[in-house]
């Protein structure tokens, strides 16, 4: 084997690795992008219910009319520019369009969980929260007469 050849063949792994690590890169910041639009949708709802007195249904309302905008255009710049290696055609495009459809795909599934799901989850986890809050103030509430027991409650099983 002459140095050339072996020289050519650890071009080849290196700009293999190379590849690897910029799939990676473009990954990672899908991810991070992804994550920082939940983030930023949920910010705006937690302050409008703290400034403004606003019930978590209509501040969470308010912020995804706020952060929905400027979400679009952030997934709409990274899918348009991931769209010339979905489509592309010429040499070696059939080692890049697996990478291009994968971050259409990703960009497209993604934006719609974030979407639709973030606000679901704050609303459940609201509720949630105030569950315990209730439920805390019931365990820490003094009874008007010390000696005696918590009231007891129904059990569903019965009245059956």
């Amino acid at each position: 084997m002459s140095d050339l050849s072996r020289v050519r063949k650890y071009a080849w792994v290196g700009a293999l690795f190379l590849g690897a690590a910029l799939a990676l890169l473009a990954w990672r910041i899908t991810v991070h992008q992804r994550e920082a639009a939940a983030a930023h949708k949920v910010s705006p709802a937690i302050q409008a219910e703290r400034e403004q007195h606003l019930s978590s249904h209509d501040a969470i309302r308010q912020a995804c009319l706020l952060r929905f905008r400027p979400i679009m255009m952030t997934t709409m710049a990274a899918l348009l520019g991931a769209l010339p290696l979905a489509l592309g055609r010429g040499t070696g495009s059939e080692l890049r369009q697996p990478l291009g459809y994968t971050m259409v795909g990703g960009l497209v599934l993604s934006q719609a969980l974030t979407l639709f799901t973030t606000p679901v989850i704050y609303l459940y986890f609201d509720k949630l929260s105030l569950k315990f809050k209730r439920r805390r103030k019931q365990i820490t509430m003094p009874a008007d007469d010390p000696g005696a027991a918590p009231p007891r409650t129904a059990s569903p099983l019965e009245g059956a």
